[in-house]
C-alpha cells in the first residue's frame, strides 16, 4: 500500500467471515477488548464478508456504523477463505497486522503476548497448536499427518500445527502483497518470505458457535493446494481418478497372483498383466501430477483479479484511500 494512503493505525485485525452470524457479536467484543488493551484506539477491525448466505453482511454493516474502528468489506461472491483473507490484508493500514478466524477457536486474548514477542524483535508471531479442544480424533490425526507430509514435500519449512492465526509486521505484509500467486496458501507464503518468525504455543478452543466451514472435502482440496501449489478442478479430478485406478490395479494384481498360484493360468500371462497394470497406474498418477502443475500455470497466466470487492462500509477511515487501494488490490 502507498504510505501516503495510510492513516496512523498501529494495529489492523483482519477476519474473513463466511456464514458467521452466530459469532459476530462475540467476535467483535473479544477482539475489541484485546485490541484496546494493547494499542488503545489506534486499531482497525477489518471484517470481510465472503459471500455469506445468512445475515452476516447485514450484521457487519451495522457494526461498521456503530463502531468507528470497524471496516466492513463485502466481496462480490464466495471466493474462499484464503482470497477473502487476501482482500482484507490488501486494505489493512496498520503497522502490525493480526490474522484471526471468526470462529474464535484462536483466542484473541493472546494478542498482548504476540505484541510483546514482536517488541523483542520478531517480524512474525504465529500461533502453534499444542491441543485441539472439541475436534474429533480423525480431524486431529489427519491434520497431524498433513503437516508432517507438508514438511517433507515442500522446499520451505512450514511450521507444523499452525494455521493462519498470526501477527506480522508491515514489511512482511508488504512482501506478501507483492507476491503474484493466483492460488494462495498464505501460511506457506509467509513462511517463504522469511524474516524473524517465532511461535507462540497455545491450546485451540472449541468453536464458539455454528458449524465448521472445512468439511472433509474442503480439507482434502486444501491439502492438495498446499502441496502442489494449487490447480484447476478438472485437472485435480484426474489425480483422484488416477489414485482410484491405482487401488483397482492393486486388487487386480492380487487377483492375478491368486489365479497364477491356484488356477494354473497360461505361462507368462501373470507377469505380463502385473507389469502392465503397475506401469499403467504409475503413468496415470504421473500425468495427474503434471496436470496439477500445468493447471497452476494456466490459471496464473490468465492474470484475473484475486477478488472483487462489492462494498466497503466505514465511518472513520478515508473512503478515497480505500477506493484507491481497492483498485490496486486487483493487481496483486
Amino acid at each position: 500500500m502507498n504510505p501516503e494512503m495510510q492513516a496512523e493505525v498501529m494495529l489492523s485485525v483482519v477476519v474473513p467471515c463466511y456464514n458467521e452470524e452466530a459469532v459476530i457479536g462475540e467476535l467483535h467484543r473479544r477482539v475489541t477488548e484485546a485490541s484496546r488493551g494493547v494499542v488503545g484506539s489506534s486499531y482497525e477491525l477489518l471484517l470481510v464478508n465472503d459471500g455469506s448466505s445468512d445475515s452476516t453482511w447485514a450484521m457487519l454493516r451495522k457494526l461498521a456504523h456503530l463502531d468507528e474502528s470497524v471496516v466492513a468489506i463485502d466481496l462480490s461472491r464466495n471466493h474462499g477463505h484464503q482470497l477473502a483473507l487476501s482482500a482484507g490484508l490488501s486494505l489493512a493500514r496498520g503497522e502490525r497486522i493480526l490474522i484471526i478466524d471468526a470462529d474464535l477457536q484462536d483466542p484473541p486474548e493472546l494478542l498482548p503476548e504476540m505484541m510483546r514477542l514482536m517488541d523483542h524483535g520478531a517480524d512474525v508471531v504465529y500461533g502453534q497448536r499444542i491441543g485441539r479442544d472439541g475436534e474429533t480424533w480423525f480431524k486431529r490425526l489427519s491434520a497431524s499427518a498433513f503437516y508432517r507430509l507438508l514438511l517433507r514435500v515442500t522446499d520451505v519449512a512450514i511450521p507444523p500445527d499452525t494455521g493462519d492465526f498470526r501477527l506480522m509486521s508491515r514489511p512482511v505484509l508488504d512482501a506478501l502483497l507483492a507476491m503474484p500467486e493466483q492460488h494462495r496458501f498464505i501460511r506457506g507464503m509467509i513462511a517463504w518470505i522469511g524474516f524473524q518468525q517465532v511461535p507462540l504455543q497455545y491450546r485451540r478452543d472449541r468453536r464458539f458457535a455454528g458449524n465448521t466451514k472445512y468439511p472433509l472435502r474442503k480439507m482434502l482440496g486444501f491439502a492438495v493446494d498446499a502441496i502442489t501449489g494449487f490447480s484447476t478442478k478438472p485437472l485435480r479430478a484426474s489425480l483422484y481418478v488416477a489414485a482410484a485406478f491405482a487401488v483397482f490395479a492393486i486388487v487386480l494384481i492380487l487377483f492375478v497372483l491368486v489365479s497364477w498360484i491356484y488356477f494354473g493360468t497360461v505361462r507368462g500371462w501373470a507377469s505380463m498383466l502385473v507389469a502392465m497394470l503397475m506401469f499403467s497406474a504409475v503413468q496415470l498418477f504421473a500425468l495427474a501430477v503434471v496436470g496439477e502443475y500445468l493447471g497452476r500455470m494456466f490459471t496464473q497466466m490468465k492474470q484475473r483479479p484475486l477478488f472483487i470487492i462489492r462494498e466497503i462500509v466505514s465511518v472513520k477511515t478515508d473512503k478515497q484511500a480505500f477506493r484507491q487501494v481497492r483498485e490496486l488490490a486487483h493487481d496483486i
